[in-house]
C-alpha cells in the first residue's frame, strides 16, 4: 500500500461510521457494504477521469487504471483481513 497522510485514517473511519449508521433491521450489513463499493468505485472512475483530456485517452488507459485499483483494493483487503484474523476474538469481542 502506499504511504499515507496523516488523516488517512480519519477520512476511512468517517466513511465506516457512515456505513455503520447505515446499517438497520430493514437494511441489512451486506447491502450498505454493495453500495459503499459502488460509491468507492464511482468515485474512483470520478478520479481516474479528472487525469485525462478525452475519453478516448480514459479508454486507452482503462486496463492499466483496472490494474491499479483492483491491485490496492486487494491489499488493503489482505491487510485488513489478516488484522481481523489475528484479532479476531477481541473484534468480535467473543466471551463478552
Amino acid at each position: 500500500m502506499q504511504e499515507v497522510d496523516d488523516e488517512f485514517y480519519n477520512r476511512a473511519d468517517a466513511h465506516i461510521h457512515l456505513s455503520n449508521d447505515q446499517i438497520s433491521e430493514k437494511i441489512g450489513k451486506g447491502k450498505v457494504s454493495a453500495s459503499n463499493m459502488y460509491a468507492t468505485a464511482r468515485f474512483n472512475a470520478w478520479v481516474s477521469a479528472c487525469g485525462w483530456h478525452s475519453g478516448k485517452e480514459m479508454a486507452a488507459a482503462k486496463e492499466e487504471t483496472l490494474e491499479y485499483f483492483v491491485s490496492e483494493y486487494r491489499k488493503m483487503l489482505e491487510e485488513n483481513l489478516d488484522d481481523y484474523i489475528h484479532n479476531f476474538e477481541s473484534y468480535m469481542e467473543i466471551g463478552k
